[in-house]
């Protein structure tokens, strides 16, 4: 199968199965250097876990340093001029503004163990995006503190998620790509190169392909509530992610459910809405607008899968995005694009999939 193309012959034509948040960013990346895209979806754009709520682009702790760590931060650091590029071409907003991180310090050893964090961060992180202890946190939503501490980052963003998702969409077509919905495929429909990046079905179809575990869906369950706070920094407290958009709504979540009976179910929401009521007491009367239950793909190696689809010639994939897929989609994006259109293989071991 080859979708129809709306740009000149010569051009390199590629097609990208899924429709959520790493399938858009790369073929955002491949129609803005010039390729002829078709994004193809079986369902609705974000039906699987990129059509949640949370939207928080948290680095990961910079002790112990390593490649998915570094890569992650490279991508934290694009997201502002990718997602500024990609708003310019389809005149929707994604949501994204860098607005910070604050999270309560529940005891003395959690102190002095930060400190430790802190300085990490000073020798990994830009000098204009660093974290701090403080006892005078300037979060709308502040939790309390049991010692009178927080600690606040200036590197964490926001994106919300939904709207990331439409404003890609208008980005593609701006630039002559397809999307299309309600159409599904399985390896081995499409002539390539075609990039599947199909979340938690693409790991069970590769698992199968290759006889080999590869990966698997872990429930996730979030809520959005009604609430004014566009720019507070979002919270992290008692496992919870609060996270504020600029659209007069919080966001909050989520589990990781590795045993569940029915995707459908979201059972724990209301127990999650009422702690974050008690952590956030500005919350305690808004009112719940939407809630979101679904699988997240969890690669084995719990690291995003990128490369070749072994075996299959002109067959890539990016995958495995679990709770990091929006934060990592820039950087994703452009060495997926580089390896397709020029051959460049820029992607780290610990992301390889062989």
């Amino acid at each position: 199968m080859r979708a129809a193309r709306g740009k000149a012959p010569g051009l390199t034509s590629v097609t990208i199965v899924g429709g959520g948040i790493l399938g858009l960013s790369c073929a955002w990346e491949l129609a803005r250097r010039g390729a002829n895209v078709a994004v193809i979806e079986a369902q609705r754009i974000g039906a699987g876990s990129s059509g949640g709520h949370v939207g928080a682009l948290a680095p990961h702790a910079p002790e112990n340093w390593n490649h998915k760590k570094a890569f992650q931060l490279q991508s934290l650091l694009m997201a502002e001029d990718f997602w500024a590029r990609v708003e310019a071409a389809g005149g929707l907003s994604p949501g994204y503004a860098r607005t910070g991180r604050v999270q309560p310090v529940p005891d003395a050893e959690t102190a002095t163990r930060l400190r430790a964090r802190i300085d990490e961060a000073r020798r990994r992180w830009p000098a204009q995006l660093q974290m701090r202890l403080t006892d005078t946190p300037r979060a709308a939503l502040c939790p309390e503190s049991p010692t009178g501490l927080w600690l606040e980052d200036d590197l964490t963003a926001r994106i919300a998620p939904r709207a990331a998702l439409a404003a890609l969409v208008a980005a593609i077509r701006s630039a002559g790509g397809q999307v299309i919905e309600g159409q599904p495929l399985r390896p081995g429909d499409v002539a390539g190169p075609v990039l599947w990046a199909t979340g938690t079905p693409g790991l069970l179809d590769l698992t199968q392909d290759l006889n080999r575990n590869i990966g698997k869906g872990v429930k996730g369950q979030s809520a959005l509530l009604r609430h004014s706070a566009a720019d507070a920094p979002q919270i992290f407290a008692d496992a919870l992610h609060i996270v504020p958009h600029a659209d007069g709504t919080v966001a909050i979540g989520s589990t990781s459910e590795n045993d569940y009976a029915d995707l459908a179910i979201d059972d724990q929401l209301d127990q999650i809405i009422a702690r974050a009521r008690r952590i956030c007491p500005a919350l305690a009367e808004a009112p719940v607008i939407d809630r979101w239950a679904g699988a997240r793909p969890r690669a084995r190696s719990r690291a995003p899968l990128l490369g070749r689809w072994p075996g299959r010639a002109e067959t890539f994939v990016a995958n495995g995005g679990f709770k990091i897929g929006f934060g990592m989609a820039p950087k994703i994006a452009r060495v997926m694009a580089a390896l397709i259109l020029d051959g460049i293989d820029d992607i780290p071991e610990d992301f390889r999939l062989r």
